[in-house]
């Protein structure tokens, strides 16, 4: 069978190797590195106040997009900020929804108007 060479490895992202969520602290961002380390996604966000930070861009590259990298991304900055008792802005359209997606009451509680 042969496999087209448009195809982009799936590297980090085959059946028995789950996504692993990288925290940066010190460059406030969380990383997914795609196909090996040449690629990666990444969630940006910034303090913009002593316990409130705002989660402001999410990036997965085009050629791997759809396969829910995204969704870990915002599960894991959201329970960062869970687990460091902050408060959340939301610039970022894709951590808007994944919130209306997934209502829970420990992020709902942290959002910032």
């Amino acid at each position: 069978m042969a496999h087209s060479a448009a195809a982009v490895p799936l590297g980090a992202l085959e059946q028995n190797c789950p996504i692993r969520v990288e925290h940066d602290r010190r460059r406030r961002q969380f990383t997914v590195r795609l196909n090996g380390c040449h690629d990666r996604a990444v969630l940006l966000y910034e303090y913009v106040g002593k316990r409130i930070v705002d989660l402001q861009h999410t990036e997965v590259p085009d050629a791997y997009r759809g396969r829910g990298i995204a969704k870990h991304l915002a599960k894991a900055a959201l329970d960062f900020v869970v687990e460091e008792d902050l408060k959340a802005h939301l610039t970022c359209w894709y951590i808007q929804k994944y919130v209306k997606e997934n209502p829970l009451p420990q992020y709902l509680e942290r959002l910032q108007p």
